[in-house]
């Protein structure tokens, strides 16, 4: 069993900047794939500014995101690349955490899952 060699601070920089760069660059992708489908199938209907309508049902849940792709395909894929941006930093936090790990950092490893777990609780676990 071979140990682990140990991470650069510049080469996990690297990372996380490619990382971030990525998940950016897609999302926005996505967003823009999904509002030129959107504005290709209703182009045609009048706005409406007088009366707020919030986001349906099938867009506040990622498990119900997934269930709507059938239905509305732009806003479901302008909602996953919204999710996208959203899953970006937090994976930039996880990646953290496992480069800390790898330089053998035990405060930073312990600190950053703090930062994580709030993370994580915050999306998913404050419903």
């Amino acid at each position: 069993m071979t140990a682990h060699p140990k991470m650069s601070d510049e080469r996990a920089e690297r990372i996380i900047a490619a990382l971030l760069r990525t998940g950016v660059t897609i999302a926005a992708a996505l967003v823009l794939a999904g509002g030129l489908v959107y504005l290709a199938r209703h182009f045609h209907e009048p706005a409406d500014y007088h009366v707020f309508r919030g986001e349906p049902a099938e867009f506040r849940a990622p498990m119900d995101l997934f269930e709507a792709a059938g239905q509305f395909p732009g806003r479901t894929i302008i909602q996953t690349g919204l999710l996208l941006l959203i899953a970006t930093p937090v994976a930039r936090v996880a990646f953290s955490v496992v480069a800390f790990a790898l330089e053998g950092d035990r405060t930073y490893v312990v600190v950053t899952l703090a930062v994580l777990g709030i993370l994580v609780y915050s999306l998913i676990g404050s419903r």
